[in-house]
Formats: C-alpha cells, structure tokens, sequence
C-alpha cells in the first residue's frame, strides 16, 4: 500500500493501541487505525501490531497512512434478486463475481452500487463506505447477505453478529472424499505472515502474528468419486473462515485457486460456495427467521454432470 509514512512515539502507558493512535492523529478514527492496523500498515520495532496491545509508554509507531482519495458513492441500476424487504432490511441473493462494497480497484458495480439505486436512502446507514451492509460475503462466494434500511436495525444486527447467534449455512464442494463425514474444525486463524492477502491456521503465536479462535463445523451431503459436497455452519465469522478451514485439512474448495489447486479439475470461474441459510432475528419484532436459497445454475451443473458420471 502506497500512502504517507509517519512516524510517532506513544507516550500513553495502559493504553490500547487504537485508542492511542486515534488520540494522536484524530484525523482518523479509531476504525479507520484498526483497519490499517489489520492491514499490517503499523508496526513497532519493524513487526506488525494488535489494536489491542496495551502500551508501556514511549513506543515508536511507524504507521503507512493511504493517499486520500475521494470517491463518491454512484448509485448503479444493477439487477438485484431481492428475498425478503420490510421496512428495516434487505435479504438479498448475491451472485458471485459481485463485491459487496467499493474498495481499490472496485468502485463500480458493488452491491452497494447497486442497493443505493434500489433504496437511495441507504445512503447515510452505517458510514460513508458501506451504508447499510451488516456483514459480507467473498466475490466469488454468492448466496444470502443482509442489508439494513436504518440505523436501528443495523444496530440490531451488528449485535447478533458480535453475540454469534446469527445462523450461517453455507454449502461447498471440496477436492476427495472426506474424512470423517462430520467434524468440527477449531483452529485458529490470522493473516499469512508470507503473504498479507491471505489467511492462513495459526497454531503458535509467531513475533506479532496475532490469530482469532475459528470454528466450523461441516458434514457430507453427497460424496461423488473424487469430490464431497459439505453443508458448513461458521460459529465465527474470520475473513475466509471456511476456505482456510477447509484446505488446512485437505479438502480445499472445488475453484479455489488461491487455497486450492493452481490447476482446477473442473472448469468452474469461481469457487463452490454458496451462502445457502441464514437465520437470524427481525429487528422490526424480534422474531426469529430462517431463509434459505437454491444453488445457481452453475453450481448446480457441476453436481448434475459429478451424478451423471457416477
């Protein structure tokens, strides 16, 4: 990441991090430090940094702030399969291949492009970036995301999410036949220390290298000749949870080409997996709900042809 370095020295013993550093340079929030913070974009002594680390007083932080760059969120008339709308939320059906929200790279053709031509009002929900988006799924992940109408309700789902009582299904296809047929998997998990754009298991703290608890847990619907198809509930929610989780046991994601085979088997443009139920409670009455969607056509297909094969 390109951007301005600057340098400063923390004399705010007890501390935590974040909070310090948002003190030091109030021109950035205390999100916007623990995003670059996550980044790896601070580091002490050359090593990168917890937000949570408490100070001792008289650190020497070197931080790599980006470029400013202003960009205006553009409502875009984009196709949206729409499941469920009341007055507080949207459950929508992502296909892959769509970002759920503008980055580097990424402008145009978000969903939140997309959401703020469906619901202009969104645009002052929950931060300049990404108003209204309560969670997010990979690009190449599609299935079932919700997006908040109004503060309210995306207070009300923020907080399931942080108290882990949001119900999140996904259905994968993976490389062999797995074994056992049912498990969970609780392995820790944080960002690789080879390579920054990548999660990876960490079972032992290395230097600053700071791993999150990671639970999944998955059992067989179908097992083909040299593929199992697995229904996965995440009970956390870790960038790339179930792809980590997945290859670290040996059974990486069909089209997976960044945990998985370089050179996939089956000629598919994405990944095999598909956010297929989510369950969670109605901000407008509380009431539990669960949806559930249908795989996409092409997903479907490579299970047709894997039957008809067998």
């Amino acid at each position: 990441m390109s951007g301005q370095r600057v340098e400063l020295t923390l004399a705010a013993p007890g501390e935590r991090l974040d909070r310090a550093l948002a003190a030091a340079m109030p021109d950035l929030s205390r999100a916007q430090w623990q995003r670059l913070i996550k980044e790896g974009q601070v580091t002490l002594a050359g090593e990168p940094v917890r937000a949570s680390l408490r100070l001792e007083g008289g650190e020497r932080i070197i931080a790599v702030i980006p470029e400013v760059e202003e960009t205006e969120l553009i409502p875009e008339v984009i196709p949206l399969d729409v499941r469920y709308e009341d007055n507080d939320i949207l459950l929508l059906n992502k296909p892959a291949g769509m970002v759920v929200h503008p980055a580097a790279g990424h402008e145009r053709g978000t969903l939140v492009n997309a959401v703020l031509a469906y619901c202009p009002d969104l645009e002052g929900v929950g931060g300049e970036k990404r108003p209204g988006i309560v969670h997010r799924l990979d690009k190449d992940t599609s299935g079932l995301i919700l997006v908040a109408k109004n503060d309210r309700a995306l207070r009300h789902l923020q907080a399931q999410f942080k108290a882990r009582t949001v119900g999140k299904v996904y259905v994968a296809l993976v490389e062999g036949q797995i074994r056992p047929p049912a498990a969970l998997i609780d392995a820790p998990i944080g960002r690789d220390p080879r390579q920054r754009k990548k999660m990876s298991v960490i079972l032992t703290r290395t230097g600053s290298v700071r791993a999150r608890p990671a639970q999944t847990r998955y059992h067989t619907l179908t097992v083909y000749d040299d593929y199992s198809l697995l229904e996965c509930e995440l009970h956390t929610g870790r960038t790339h949870q179930i792809r980590v989780h997945l290859a670290y046991i040996g059974y990486p994601i069909v089209g997976d080409t960044v945990y998985g085979r370089r050179k996939q088997r089956i000629p598919l443009k994405r990944h095999f997996l598909h956010a297929a139920e989510l369950t969670f409670r109605r901000p407008s009455d509380n009431e539990e709900v669960t949806f559930r969607t249908e795989l996409p056509a092409e997903l479907q297909a490579v299970l047709d042809q894997l039957e008809n094969d067998r």
